[in-house]
């Protein structure tokens, strides 16, 4: 879907109809079925042929619940699968790929990213939005302008969340990815990383190696952190 409605903007505004997007969809996953495994994932299914008529059936479903929510025939994005990067004073790099970024003549800016999934549930809606934080904060350090408006389309259920943050915000936010980063930073040098136990848990497969299931961690690889710059306290064994 991010391919198809990438492509989609590639068309003159005129052409860019339901019919042009879902023509887009077949050439999408052929390009798609190129990575390694890809294909594997429908080939080694039972009935694969079947199963994979639907879910591109599926994806021409998703298609026409994005042109109930936008008009693309009025969009004219300044950006696509476009890399945004920062580094921090602290020297931390910023690094990730926005789906869409439009430009307002007055220079207003809206970041927005697609998804194919459903809308959380309000209490889910600070998770979803940590992304969009993330693109606003690159985009705030390097062009020097807040975001007016991040949002999120979900493209299952046909809703969109969207969010207007300020600078003192995205100050903030900052400083939570710099304490998220110290923190991982600790747990390399230490080679301690504790469980953060949820209902989410229910769902690991891998139960058997976590502390709160009474589970034995793998040993850490202090040798590949050391190797790969970290600063590590943990003994380093030699190979």
């Amino acid at each position: 879907m991010h391919t198809v409605l990438e492509k989609l903007y590639d068309l003159p505004p005129a052409e860019r109809t339901v019919a042009a997007a879902r023509d887009l969809v077949d050439p999408a996953w052929a390009e798609l079925r190129e990575e390694p495994g890809v294909a594997d994932l429908f080939e080694a299914a039972e009935a694969g042929e079947t199963e994979l008529a639907g879910w591109l059936d599926s994806a021409g479903a998703l298609v026409e619940t994005y042109f109930r929510l936008e008009d693309p025939t009025r969009i004219q994005p300044e950006g696509r699968e476009e890399l945004v990067e920062v580094t921090l004073p602290d020297g931390l790099l910023l690094r990730g790929f926005v789906d869409r970024l439009d430009v307002a003549r007055n220079g207003a800016l809206r970041v927005v990213d697609y998804k194919t999934g459903g809308m959380p549930r309000e209490a889910f809606e600070a998770k979803a939005l940590f992304q969009m934080k993330f693109y606003a904060l690159v985009l705030w350090r390097t062009r020097g302008v807040v975001a007016a408006q991040l949002k999120l389309i979900y493209l299952k259920d046909g809703d969109v969340l969207t969010y207007a943050p300020d600078e003192a915000e995205l100050l903030r936010f900052e400083r939570t990815l710099q304490a998220i980063w110290a923190a991982i930073a600790k747990a390399v040098e230490t080679g301690d990383f504790r469980p953060n136990r949820s209902r989410l848990c229910s769902w690991c497969d891998h139960q058997a190696f976590c502390p709160s299931f009474g589970g034995t961690p793998p040993r850490f690889p202090a040798e590949a952190a050391a190797a790969a710059g970290w600063r590590t306290t943990v003994p380093v064994t030699a190979v």
